[in-house]
């Protein structure tokens, strides 16, 4: 169960950048600061619950990989962020990275 919680933690840190990203335009600054409050509270508290039984390097690594790839996919599919091959080969080794520590 550690892993699901895990595994949610890691996609609901992808809420608060997104809720950062939405607070920077006038007309969804408030929305956007509750909703960067409320994933940030969730997603602590899932990975709280994760460290119960996964080491807390782990835990923390597998969490803000979910995080990272899941926030620059958000950023370029509604967001237009800038892409390129080695902008998603980064990504790529991330997912490597956490797939890695999974196995181990």
């Amino acid at each position: 169960m550690s892993w699901v919680y895990l595994i949610a933690a890691g996609f609901l840190e992808i809420g608060w950048p997104v809720g950062l990203k939405m607070s920077q335009s006038p007309e969804t600054r408030i929305s956007g600061i509750i909703i960067a409050v409320v994933f940030m509270i969730a997603s602590g508290f899932l990975l709280w619950l994760a460290q119960k039984q996964i080491p807390m390097g782990t835990a923390y690594a597998v969490w803000t990989g979910i995080g990272a790839v899941g926030t620059f996919a958000v950023g370029v599919v509604f967001y237009q962020d800038p892409t390129s091959f080695l902008r998603y080969l980064g990504a790529l080794m991330i997912v490597g990275g956490v797939v890695l520590l999974k196995v181990a």
